[in-house]
This record gives C-alpha cells, sequence and structure tokens, in this order.
C-alpha cells in the first residue's frame, strides 16, 4: 500500500511538474514566431513604403516651386517698367528650367501592396490531437529487475520484460549506494544483463533498469528500485610485483615494458570452488606460446608460466595445460575483449585407486569465446580454495579479474 501511494504521489507531481514546463516552453514558442511575423511586417512596410515617400517629396518640391514662380511672376507684372522688365527676365529665365511636365509615374493602387496576415486555423488541431495522445500513466514499468548475484567485487543484474505489448529497443541500467542521493548509469544497450564492478563488499547498493521503445527518443519509467549487497571478497592481483602495473582497486593488471620473468599471483587464495572466475583481456600485447592465465593450488616462485604442476590454465593461443601437461582439446586464441572463465568443482574426496597421482580430483570448466573444454584436475591435497595468477612474456596485455 506504501509503494502505491508513494509512487502515485510522485507521479502526480512529475506529471504536473511536466506539463507547467510544456505550457511555459509552448507560450516562449508562440511569443518568438509572433516577434518573428512583426519584424516581417516591419521590413515589408519599410522597403515597400520608401519609393512612395520620395515620389510624394518630388511632386510637393514641384508644386512649391510653382507656387513660388507664380508669386514671382504676379510681383514682375505689378513693378514699374525698368524694374518689370528685370524681374519678367528673371522670372522666364526660372521658368525656362522649371520641369512641370515631368512628374514620377504614381502606381495603381493594386500595384502598391497590402499587407496581410494568413493564419491556419488547423494548427490547432494537430497540436489537439498531439496533446490529447501525450502522456500515459502505467500501473507498473515494462522491465523490472529480475535477480541480483553476488560476485568477488562485483553483482551481476539480471532484468526482464513484463509488458508484452511493448518491444524495447535498449535498455539502461542505473546503481547508487543506499548511503547516496544520486544514480549513475552503468550500462546502456540491448542485453538484459550485466555484471557491476567495483562494489565493495557488505555495502548496499539499489539498481533499477527502465527501457527505450522500438524506433522511441524517450526512457520508460523506472522499475522498482532492487538492493543488492556482495559478501564475497574481491580478487586482487599481488601488488608491488615487477612488470606489472595495477589499477586502484588491484583487479587490473598490465604488463609493463619492465623486464619480468615469473607469475603475478593473486593476493589471497580468493576463488572457491563452485563459483565461476572470470578473466576479461581488455588490451593484448604480442603473444607467447609460455603466457598463461589460470588457477593453481598454491603459489610457487621460480616459474615463468603457470603451464606446471599443480596449475591449469589457457595459453594466449587457446592451448589448455592441466598439471604442466598440454590438453589436445584447444580453445580459440584470447583476443581485445575476449573472457574466460574457469569453474572448478569437488569431484572426490581422499585416496583413489589409479596410478593417475594425487588423491584429490576437481572438474575444471574452461570456457573462452562460445567454446569450452571440460576435464578432470588432480591435486596432491584437498583444496578448498585457489589462487589465479597470469603470467605474459611482451608487455601490452591488460587483464580484468571478477
Amino acid at each position: 500500500a506504501l509503494q502505491i501511494k508513494e509512487s502515485a504521489s510522485q507521479t502526480r507531481d512529475v506529471l504536473k511538474q511536466h506539463f507547467n514546463d510544456l505550457k511555459g516552453t509552448l507560450a516562449k514558442l508562440l511569443d518568438e514566431r509572433l516577434v518573428t511575423l512583426l519584424q516581417e511586417v516591419d521590413t515589408i512596410e519599410q522597403e515597400t513604403i520608401k519609393p512612395l515617400d520620395d515620389c510624394q517629396k518630388l511632386i510637393e518640391h514641384g508644386v512649391n516651386t510653382a507656387e513660388d514662380l507664380v508669386q514671382e511672376g504676379e510681383l514682375a507684372i505689378r513693378g514699374g517698367i525698368g524694374e518689370q522688365n528685370e524681374k519678367l527676365w528673371s522670372f522666364t529665365k526660372k521658368a525656362s528650367h522649371i520641369q512641370l511636365d515631368s512628374l514620377p509615374e504614381v502606381p495603381l493602387l493594386v500595384d502598391v501592396p497590402c499587407l496581410s496576415a494568413q493564419l491556419d486555423d488547423s494548427i490547432l488541431n494537430i497540436v489537439k490531437d498531439h496533446i490529447f495522445k501525450h502522456g500515459t500513466v502505467a500501473s507498473r514499468p515494462p522491465v523490472q529487475i529480475e535477480e541480483l548475484i553476488e560476485k568477488p567485487g562485483g553483482i551481476i543484474v539480471r532484468w526482464c520484460k513484463v509488458d508484452d505489448d511493448f518491444t524495447a529497443q535498449d535498455y539502461r541500467l542505473q546503481f547508487r549506494k543506499c548511503t547516496s542521493n544520486h544514480f549513475e548509469d552503468v550500462y546502456v544497450g540491448s542485453e538484459t544483463e550485466f555484471i557491476v564492478l567495483h562494489i565493495d563488499p557488505n555495502v548496499d547498493y539499489q539498481f533499477r533498469v527502465c527501457a527505450r521503445g522500438d524506433g522511441r527518443q524517450e526512457w520508460s519509467p523506472w522499475s522498482v528500485p532492487q538492493i543488492g549487497h556482495s559478501t564475497l571478497v574481491p580478487h586482487e592481483w599481488t601488488a608491488g610485483f615487477e612488470g606489472y602495473s595495477l589499477s586502484s582497486r588491484r583487479n587490473i593488471a598490465l604488463r609493463n615494458d619492465a623486464e619480468s620473468s615469473g607469475v603475478l599471483y593473486s593476493s589471497a587464495p580468493t576463488y572457491f570452488c563452485g563459483q565461476t572466475l572470470t578473466f576479461r583481456v581488455e588490451t593484448v600485447g604480442q603473444p607467447d606460446r609460455r603466457d598463461s592465465i589460470g588457477v593453481c593450488a598454491e603459489k610457487q616462485n621460480g616459474y615463468d608460466s603457470l603451464q606446471r604442476d599443480q596449475a591449469v590454465c589457457i595459453s594466449t593461443n587457446g592451448a589448455v595445460f592441466v598439471n604442466g601437461k598440454e590438453m589436445t582439446n584447444q580453445l580459440p586464441a584470447v583476443t581485445s575483449g575476449s573472457t574466460v572463465t574457469f569453474d572448478v568443482e569437488a569431484v572426490t574426496l581422499g585416496s583413489t585407486n589409479n596410478n593417475e597421482g594425487g588423491n584429490f580430483k576437481l572438474r575444471v570448466t574452461i570456457s573462452s569465446n562460445n567454446r569450452e573444454v571440460v576435464f578432470d584436475w588432480l591435486l596432491d591435497q584437498s583444496c578448498g580454495s585457489l589462487y589465479f595468477g597470469c603470467s605474459f612474456f611482451y608487455p601490452g596485455w591488460k587483464v580484468l579479474v571478477f
């Protein structure tokens, strides 16, 4: 009941705010259009009235000149003989120069502009139709968060469509710490699953998702926020190892230009059987057949690769090694953007009655580029948690672990 009341109150506020904003914007647009049209009237008026004004001034000037000449003629007639001759000579001279028969042509009334405004009332019907269809109220959003799965240092978020009539083109996922007021985008795209990294352990986070309909610009309402957290310790590479630079959270290792011989291990055995360990190759360098990405029972210094006993790994060329021996099955070569996953499950405890050596068997699945290999891995002793590691002979390789 509380969710219904709170969401109804929030929806009312959103609707009121939106339509108030719309009113203001429409009024502003109409005012701007009015100003533009009034400026057009002013321009036409000024451009078309100028020739007529010039014509009027010319006629008025000619009439005034003629009036002055008539007065001068009358004075000349009234004067004495000598004075009269001189005034008549002056009058005749002026009269010969005046051009009373040369007046500008006055245009016909039909040729003179007559301004008017053409206003189409159909705009009201068009606007009315759009307004009546504008906005909808939904009882629930078209997408909802379906599942939150904890990972070391991350949370996998899965969502699904709950409105069959809604065709989604894109989804948008946001999250925030429960103590924060601000949601931030972490994913926009067509997938319905995303792993949110940089999650602090045992801290509550809120997640919400919305969708954009096919061919639409606007986003749908947000889903009901879901709270999730991860109790799993984030995976970290060992800091301070020659030849590798780490990110601030130590979950990304970059093979740098420094000389290095040996394996960069995890800082602790944080991978537990039954989980999925994921390596994402962000950038690649020159491959070497001795390169390795994998897991091992314990850190062993003095080796330049995980292609050794008590370890399983994949090389950058796709070759898979179990306890130092190369398998006949091979995975695709590792490329930029490749994701390599390790799933390890305990199969048997105690001794085995065969000659393969080892008394502890694990079932290992390595997946890469939509291919996978499955095999049994024999260890000398029981091992509940494993180290992970990588080794690259050339710089440029960058690997994210989660």
